[in-house]
């Protein structure tokens, strides 16, 4: 019997849920950046259009560079695996 088969069935799922969100980690990491990295940016983007009174251009700007960078960080996550 291998090692995953001993043990109570209760057991078994435990363990292979704790694999998987073991396994999961970084690809929960990257798609955070992601929604972080556009809100940040966008946010950053509209207080300087506010300040400069060029809306809507560096909002826009803040939220093309803040999908740019998000999905960076996912790929890399992707392509690692």
């Amino acid at each position: 019997m291998a090692d995953n088969d001993r043990g109570s069935p209760l057991e078994r799922a435990a363990r292979a849920l704790q694999e998987s969100a073991t396994r999961s980690g970084p690809a929960a990491g990257a798609s955070y950046t992601l929604i972080g990295a556009i809100i940040l940016l966008g946010g950053i983007g509209y207080a300087v259009d506010g300040w400069l009174d060029a809306s809507p251009w560096f909002l826009m700007a803040g939220l093309g560079l803040g999908i740019v960078v998000g999905f960076y960080e996912l790929i890399k996550v992707a392509w690692r695996r």
